[in-house]
């Protein structure tokens, strides 16, 4: 066998593996798909209520204990995940 036919070969068990990895997590994201519209569903609503809000005004009070992890009170952050997953939806939803 030629060096140039085990590079490709190589290159293309490369590509195999990296296929194999990414099918398993879209088989397992789409089997959670129900999960992911429940916590979309939930975080939006939570947004859009103006408890977020609330609860973002009492953080910068610092009425919320530093050692509680409340990243959903970054605006940015959530509003960037809640926009990625309304694109995943779509395009699970063609």
């Amino acid at each position: 066998m030629t060096k140039k036919a085990i590079d490709r070969i190589q290159k293309m068990e490369e590509r195999f593996d990296s296929l194999e990895r990414m099918v398993c997590v879209l088989e397992e994201a789409l089997q959670e798909e129900g999960g992911i519209r429940e916590h979309f569903a939930v975080l939006q609503d939570y947004m859009d209520s103006g408890q977020w809000l609330k609860d973002y005004e009492a953080d910068e009070k610092g009425n919320i204990p530093k050692e509680i992890k409340r990243g959903v009170l970054s605006q940015d952050a959530l509003y960037d995940l809640l926009t990625e997953a309304r694109e995943i939806l779509q395009k699970i939803n063609g």
